[in-house]
């Protein structure tokens, strides 16, 4: 990865000294902010994640988390924080990157400064014990509850996502502050890296427990109002993302009322974004539980909550969401009308009011959207072109969301009488379902193969459909 200019060398630049140890009050770190320079929160937080993957780490960045560090609420890194940006950055210290010397920040016996048990991701008692001991040495302004993606010998599945902090705990929680607040929002963070990288199937039965005690908490008392508002917060996006892992792992109706309890939870609390979201994702349900004037209206709904919020790529994206639910209504006007205004949006480009959960939606999943709808409109040549595009231009770390894209080309393929190609699409998808458990695209593949099957004269065909039986067992 390409190093940005040492900001040493730039006087406008305030690289503030180290703080003193009784120092508390929060100072901006300007330095890191220039470093990220024209990019948004957003895509900082992408390159953050795939620096990490170069050199063997897993940090579950994302945009909140780089506004942290700019607001200067995280005033050194953890560990494996560190690596990674020292790597993104070579030559520079901590207190280049304008961040406080480690040893003024906590010292070596420091704790999280809340009494309160944390939530927390661990994996299964039959996994090996972590191998890097500097993990166990987390900043207490980051808090215990970040923790490594787990996941099973060779085989690179994953273990289990669960809550040190069970509903009993949960009730007896008499003020929640801080620590539990943070652990909410990093219990929603974690599923999303797990599930951006290895789908949904092994995640949601150990994703439940979490849900159920972020609103057990809930019914405990805050202690500010702000505190109050981020947790309603984190629990309305942990509810959708427990939702997304159901509709994923086809347990539609259980992800409906997962989806249903966010937006209950957001009209509580009046938060437009959460709203937002929680639209959205009803909106994708619905098309694929084939009720397309659900899925129309309920993106509809989202982009009325969406306006005030300033966000383009959002917008593009519920624009994406009502042209689908357009495309299964047969109506190919409405929908292509929504997809222009989805490339418009777009086409601003990404904004710091991007909610954080909106990472995944890149030019690689604008053109996988379009070929879902010309797919619904039946002209498969073309949806065969958008996906193409997608697979091509997909980061091929996110295993899940590259075989999504695949297994649509693949289907896109099939039904635009192209079955070779689209048996080559299939095997690319199979040689990566030893990372990904997703039920969506095992269907999709099993459409696909009940398409190719009278074309197994074909020897590209038969080896794939020989394949995909032996995996489908």
């Amino acid at each position: 990865m390409a190093s940005s200019p040492d900001p040493r060398a730039d006087p406008r630049v305030n690289t503030r000294a180290p703080q003193s140890p009784g120092r508390l009050t929060r100072e901006p770190n300007l330095t890191f902010r220039q470093l990220r320079g024209a990019r948004s929160p957003g895509e900082f937080a992408a390159a953050v994640r795939r620096a990490a993957r170069e050199i063997g780490e897993q940090v579950a960045c994302d945009a909140r988390y780089i506004g942290r560090v700019e607001n200067g609420e995280i005033r050194c890194p953890n560990y494996a924080y560190e690596r990674v940006f020292r790597y993104m950055f070579p030559g520079l210290t901590l207190t280049d990157l304008g961040f406080s010397a480690r040893e003024t920040v906590r010292g070596r016996g420091a704790r999280p400064t809340s009494g309160a048990p944390l939530l927390h991701l661990t994996p299964r008692p039959a996994d090996p014990p972590p191998h890097d001991s500097s993990h166990h040495h987390q900043n207490h302004e980051e808090s215990d509850v970040l923790r490594r993606a787990f996941m099973t010998g060779s085989t690179a599945t994953v273990a289990a996502v669960s809550l040190g902090l069970g509903p009993a705990t949960a009730h007896a929680v008499q003020r929640v502050g801080e620590a539990e607040v943070s652990a909410v929002e990093e219990a929603v963070r974690r599923i999303r890296l797990l599930d951006d990288q290895h789908g949904a199937d092994g995640l949601y039965q150990r994703a439940a427990q979490p849900l159920r005690t972020a609103y057990a908490l809930l019914d405990a008392s805050a202690a500010r109002a702000a505190t109050q508002e981020r947790l309603h917060t984190g629990a309305g996006e942990l509810a959708i993302s427990v939702g997304w892992l159901a509709h994923d792992s086809g347990r539609f109706g259980e992800a409906r009322s997962h989806y249903a309890e966010a937006l209950a939870t957001s009209r509580l609390a009046g938060d437009p974004g959460l709203e937002a979201h929680a639209f959205c994702n009803m909106s994708f349900l619905a098309r694929d539980m084939g009720r397309p004037r659900e899925a129309m209206r309920a993106a509809q709904a989202g982009e009325r909550a969406a306006r005030a919020l300033g966000s383009p790529r959002l917008l593009s994206l519920l624009a994406l969401r009502e042209a689908g639910g357009w495309a299964g209504l047969g109506d190919r006007s409405a929908c292509e009308e929504s997809l222009s205004r989805a490339h418009a949006q777009f086409a601003r480009g990404a904004t710091d009011a991007d909610p954080e959960w909106m990472s995944f939606f890149v030019e690689a999943e604008l053109e996988m959207l379009q070929a879902q709808c010309w797919s619904a409109l039946g002209d498969w040549p073309r949806a065969a072109r958008h996906a193409q595009r997608a697979a091509a231009l997909q980061d091929p770390h996110f295993a899940r969301n590259l075989a999504l894209y695949r297994a649509e080309l693949a289907d896109d393929l099939a039904r635009a009488g192209a079955p070779a190609e689209s048996a080559a699409a299939g095997q690319a998808v199979l040689d990566l379902l030893s990372q990904v458990q997703s039920t969506r695209i095992q269907s999709m593949l099993a459409d696909t193969s009940r398409i190719l099957a009278p074309h197994r004269a074909s020897p590209e065909v038969a080896a794939f459909l020989e394949r995909r039986a032996a995996v489908a067992v």
